[in-house]
């Protein structure tokens, strides 16, 4: 299959896309490389993935709509794994507009990309932060 994953220099996403390259999968890894986490390291997990044959990476911000758009329709994939965002609830409060941009505008250009390409699936990661300081257990 054809994983599509923005934000795969993260965490997160150089682990799947890692774990999905390993099964054999065709893995197209995007990524802003902003400067909020340790740009070296994302760049040195990004080097791990070029190293396999089925992965293909481009560096372009979500809220660069043509960007995107172009990246998605020439990677055509089944699947599109959404784990790109502006992270940090306290930053967000100094830089609110980085969160508009990334996070709103971004995953809106993210969303128009995948209907006009129509993959299989779509996953879209979020934050256990959307539940603010709710104390009930579990989460409803």
């Amino acid at each position: 299959m054809r994983f599509f994953i923005t934000g795969a220099a993260g965490f997160i996403g150089f682990h799947l896309a890692r774990r999905l390259l390993d099964d054999g999968h065709d893995v197209f890894g995007l990524d802003g490389m902003t400067a909020y986490y340790d740009v070296a390291l994302k760049r040195r997990r990004n080097s791990l993935l070029l190293g396999y044959e089925r992965y293909r990476f481009v560096q372009v911000l979500l809220e660069n709509k043509q960007g995107l758009d172009d990246a998605v329709a020439r990677f055509a994939p089944d699947i599109i794994v959404h784990l790109a965002a502006q992270a940090g609830v306290r930053h967000s409060l100094a830089q609110p507009d980085a969160y508009v941009a990334t996070n709103i505008v971004g995953t809106f250009n993210l969303l128009e990309a995948a209907r006009k390409q129509k993959p299989q699936h779509l996953l879209l990661a979020s934050t256990s932060s959307v539940y603010g300081g709710n104390d009930a257990m579990p989460f409803a």
